[in-house]
């Protein structure tokens, strides 16, 4: 089909996405009823067969880079004009374990759909798709389009990353499509978050007979949480949660190890390194005798942070809101997502603009149906017009 005028364009992708809402449920409920935790590779990839299958059907052109450990990565590409293109982003995995779909598949009450995943955020990819296809269909968009679909965004994209960046570098402008607010905002900013582990090494002994002989590494993690909680400072946007915790032998021994798992949230730049000073500070200061510790980082999430022309891609994303009966406002959260690694590239980025959902990463999770449909085709207004916005 030869490209049409803008207003055309946009007109045919609005009714074309307003003609497929209950196709994009189908798609949901097909999604949500695969496990894909972020290391169980063989779901992640049965959730990016579906989505493949959902390409193949429309013509839609996409690359395939394999991983041995994790998900693969899926690229799209809708033809437009000249220039950079538009990257639309989303993760297929989930925190879930597997069997979480069997035992919670997808169902709909009322006007909200529930499973695992449904808003966190197999919702935005099926979005994702449909604007792609709207494009497709329509004739491509003013601006190339790129879709990437990556696998393992809820334990720090260690195989994404890189693949998220590569295309970020050369985007005009990223929208990340986790859910959207409960109260219909996008997200413009997020905190930086490293995940990390730490082991603290005793000595064992009876408990009972050799008590004095022993070094109780449970003690010393015991010391070590309450000082890493401390480094807490609200005031700066800054939390240290030990969330994990284990250790010991038997209940009659001296604990000869404990470990544990440290969420470290900033905002600012320059506290990642004064904070992982600290916290490697406290695992080299011993307060019972005869222990040592260790730790090391192994999830790490840049921050999202507002700049001149992430403000001026949410007032275009707001303005399309508004042209399909949407008001949107944006928000601050606490937490991570791969926005910042395309933010951190320069390129301007929101995120939180896939279909309403909430309670995420608990078996309460829930997605507004009614937001899928206008959702969808904000974004899709929001790809047409930034050709002209952004260079």
């Amino acid at each position: 089909m030869a490209r049409t005028d803008s207003s055309s364009l946009e007109r045919q992708a609005l009714d074309w996405l307003a003609a497929r809402e209950s196709q994009m449920l189908a798609m949901l409920a097909r999604l949500v009823d695969i496990d894909s935790g972020s290391h169980h590779k063989s779901g992640v990839d049965r959730v990016g067969q579906a989505i493949c299958d959902f390409l193949d059907d429309h013509n839609i052109p996409y690359d395939v880079t394999a991983h041995t450990t994790f998900g693969n990565a899926i690229r799209a590409t809708v033809n437009g004009g000249e220039g950079r293109p538009v990257l639309l982003m989303g993760h297929r995995d989930t925190v879930f374990p597997d069997g979480e779909a069997r035992r919670r598949p997808f169902r709909v009450e009322g006007r909200r759909a529930y499973g695992p995943g449904v808003a966190d955020m197999k919702a935005g990819l099926v979005m994702n798709s449909f604007v792609a296809a709207a494009l497709h269909e329509c004739g491509g968009a003013p601006a190339p389009l790129v879709v990437l679909y990556t696998a393992d965004e809820e334990i720090g994209s260690p195989s994404s990353r890189p693949l998220i960046e590569a295309q970020a570098r050369n985007a005009r402008v990223v929208l990340n499509a986790e859910p959207g607010r409960p109260n219909g905002a996008i997200v413009t900013g997020r905190k930086a978050g490293i995940f990390m582990r730490f082991e603290v090494q005793g000595k064992a002994a009876h408990s009972g007979a050799n008590f004095e002989q022993g070094a109780s590494a449970i003690a010393e993690i015991a010391h070590k949480i309450v000082a890493l909680h401390a480094l807490t400072d609200l005031a700066k946007g800054i939390t240290v949660n030990v969330g994990i915790v284990a250790g010991g032998q038997t209940v009659n021994t001296v604990a000869p190890t404990a470990h544990g798992e440290i969420d470290l949230r900033y905002i600012a730049a320059a506290d990642r390194e004064a904070m992982t000073s600290k916290v490697e500070a406290i695992m080299d200061r011993a307060t019972v005798p005869g222990t040592s510790a260790r730790f090391v980082v192994y999830g790490e999430f840049l921050p999202l942070l507002e700049t001149a022309e992430s403000k001026r891609l949410f007032d275009l994303y707001a303005e399309c809101g508004q042209s399909v009966g949407l008001t949107v406002s944006r928000e601050f959260t606490g937490g991570c997502s791969d926005a910042g690694f395309a933010a951190s590239t320069g390129a301007p980025t929101i995120c939180g603009v896939g279909p309403i959902g909430a309670r995420a990463h608990s078996p309460d999770e829930y997605l507004e149906l009614d937001s899928m449909l206008p959702r969808s085709q904000a974004l899709a207004l929001t790809v047409v017009r930034s050709a002209a916005q952004f260079a």
